[in-house]
């Protein structure tokens, strides 16, 4: 692809028969400006109430908005975001200890699904049956099984859905798309990023301070689909660094990766992967096993490689270029991503010193969301975007897991060993 023609043949082609369509029923929902839209929260937690309730309510007196219940197994959680509920505006929120209810509730219309990594499938899948609007917390699955499921409920039943990858909306990702759309990069070859730190992140979500009463816990409703065993406080709040309850940094802060690509190359789907990963670094008394270093490689239809590698035994060397035959563009600083004619093979129109690649006004992800649900437009992240950046994911956390290339088997959307 050299330019935004291109793109277009190219994701036209892509996605044929998998687009969205919006339904009779789903445009009968549209709603007017003056009818208030009515948020159902699963999940309390850092995503759900450090992120998700401060970045709608930044939007609820424009847009009309306004939480009306909150569901979370634990209580602590969930009564905190009841009492800022009640806080912003001055009556009660309704509780719940399962999602379940929410989803019942006729008086709701959307939901958003903060909640853990190996809930989202199931908890998106059921939403779309009771055709509630969502938006949904990346990863989007943790199986091909279950995303097959989770996607193909949201496309039979027309809601609107934004995924959780909220790079791609920042006015800089959108920027850096259209100056790719030029084609003055010529022919892409590789992409890559390493995401280094110190440490692992899910040393930092757990919660060491006080006790966690188990009487505060509805424990059943934390493991949901997983084997029963006894309660153990570390894994409700450090879920992020166990296989049980999370895949780790490929699919955890990899994806946000994938679908910066895909938004801005316009890829899909790879044809192939290897990955491999362990513990190298962080072995202590918390036996966590999400690997603290990682690498997946990707080879991609348009003759294009993709890497990705987390270092968490050293921060230094992050980076995020894509580089094609005539420049790089360097977006290893998201707000403030460059491009430049570096590295060229070609005689290149780019400029040789880094240039600031400048912002396209974009609404952030939540407002995109919440403007959807009353026009029932495409979001900035539909279904398809979390199926595209889920996949890869998967097909590394295989490679990683078996030592084996895996192939993604796009007429029958199956992963399987090649």
């Amino acid at each position: 692809m050299t330019n935004s023609t291109n793109r277009r043949q190219f994701l036209a082609t892509a996605s044929a028969g998998a687009a969205l369509a919006f339904s009779a029923q789903s445009y009968g929902r549209i709603l007017g400006a003056n009818e208030r839209i009515s948020i159902g929260l699963i999940g309390c937690g850092g995503r759900g109430y450090g992120a998700f309730m401060p970045g709608v309510h930044a939007h609820a007196e424009q847009q009309n908005v306004e939480f009306t219940a909150v569901s979370d197994p634990w209580s602590v959680r969930r009564e905190r975001a009841a009492e800022r509920c009640q806080q912003w505006y001055g009556r009660p929120v309704r509780q719940f200890v399962s999602y379940r209810d929410i989803l019942a509730l006729d008086d709701v219309d959307a939901v958003m699904i903060a909640s853990c990594d190996h809930h989202h499938a199931l908890q998106l899948e059921e939403t779309a049956k009771v055709k509630k609007d969502a938006y949904v917390e990346k990863p989007l699955a943790m199986d091909m099984d279950s995303l097959k499921k989770c996607c193909d409920a949201v496309k039979e039943s027309g809601i609107v859905v934004q995924v959780g990858t909220q790079v791609r909306s920042f006015p800089t990702s959108t920027g850096c798309r259209e100056l790719f759309d030029t084609g003055a990069f010529g022919k892409i070859s590789r992409i890559e990023q390493c995401r280094n730190s110190t440490r692992p992140y899910w040393y930092s979500w757990m919660q060491r301070a006080e006790p966690i009463q188990e009487e505060d816990v509805d424990w059943n409703e934390f493991l949901m689909d997983r084997p029963a065993r006894p309660f153990d406080p570390k894994l409700l709040t450090g879920w992020y660094g166990y296989r049980e309850f999370s895949d780790g940094p490929i699919s955890n802060l990899g994806c946000h990766f994938i679908d910066l690509y895909n938004y801005i190359v316009g890829t899909t789907l790879p044809i192939s992967c290897v990955a491999l990963g362990g513990t190298f670094t962080w072995k202590d008394e918390y036996n966590f096993t999400c690997p603290d270093h990682s690498q997946a490689i990707w080879i991609y239809p348009e003759d294009l490689m993709v890497s990705y590698s987390t270092n968490f035994g050293n921060g230094n060397g992050n980076v995020l270029k894509i580089y094609g035959e005539q420049g790089t563009m360097d977006l290893t600083r998201w707000s403030a991503p460059t491009y430049s004619s570096a590295g060229a093979i070609h005689a290149s129109e780019l400029p040789k010193e880094d240039t600031r690649v400048a912002a396209v006004e974009t609404p952030d992800h939540f407002l995109d969301w919440l403007q959807c649900l009353r026009t029932r437009g495409e979001c900035r992240a539909p279904i398809e975007a979390g199926y595209h950046h889920c996949v890869p994911a998967l097909m590394a956390v295989q490679a990683m897991d078996t030592g084996r290339r895996q192939i993604y088997d796009a007429e029958n959307r199956e992963i399987r060993e090649g």
